[in-house]
């Protein structure tokens, strides 16, 4: 009698996403994740767009001032070509790259990496912020992360801009934006109409 082969169970990756409105809490658990995969001997490399100099141009920084060292890169395909050997990816601020991003994703965990990713899921508009809509759609984990509500202390999903710019993609923190629950959001008041607040990035 033979004895049966073992079956063989290709080494698999995933993706991870966390998201949320402004100060929810993303980025610090991006970075305590990847800090924790570096603990257990995991090799990490981590990516943010170029775009989002906010407080460092190399680092993943925390609005609480926690940091990590990253890649800055213009576009999601320059994610695959810095990668190397790591087996844990983490990309930072993801709103801010195009639906290219979710290929990228999905090849590396195709490849067996970790891939976790965190972004906005709404825009200051409220409308679903691309292409984290699409990662949502294919990640094996999702972490939606909550604030607090600037005005009234209840659980906040949404980012309120203070100042008076149409355009979605502003570079911003408490000066520009705060988190706001769904009674307390206004996406269409500002508290500063004629735009004087200073802004960084």
């Amino acid at each position: 009698m033979s004895t049966p082969k073992p079956h063989h169970v290709p080494s698999t990756g995933w993706i991870e996403v966390v998201t949320g409105c402004m100060f929810s809490g993303k980025t610090e658990e991006l970075i305590r994740r990847l800090v924790r995969a570096s603990i257990a001997k995991q090799q990490v490399v981590v990516f943010k767009p170029a775009v989002d100099v906010r407080y460092a141009e190399t680092e993943v920084v925390t609005h609480t001032g926690a940091r990590l060292p990253c890649f800055p890169v213009a576009t999601a395909s320059d994610i695959e070509a810095k990668v190397g050997d790591a087996k844990v990816i983490g990309v930072d601020e993801a709103q801010f790259f195009g639906p290219e991003l979710v290929e990228v994703c999905n090849r590396l965990a195709d490849g067996g990496r970790r891939v976790i990713v965190a972004g906005l899921d709404q825009d200051f508009l409220g409308r679903p912020f691309e292409p984290m809509p699409q990662l949502l759609a294919v990640a094996e984990y999702i972490t939606k992360n909550l604030a607090i509500c600037m005005v009234c202390g209840g659980p906040a999903d949404r980012s309120q801009r203070l100042v008076a710019r149409d355009q979605r993609v502003l570079l911003g923190s408490e000066h520009v934006y705060e988190a706001r629950c769904r009674a307390c959001w206004n996406p269409h008041h500002f508290d500063d109409p004629q735009d004087t607040l200073p802004i960084s990035g």
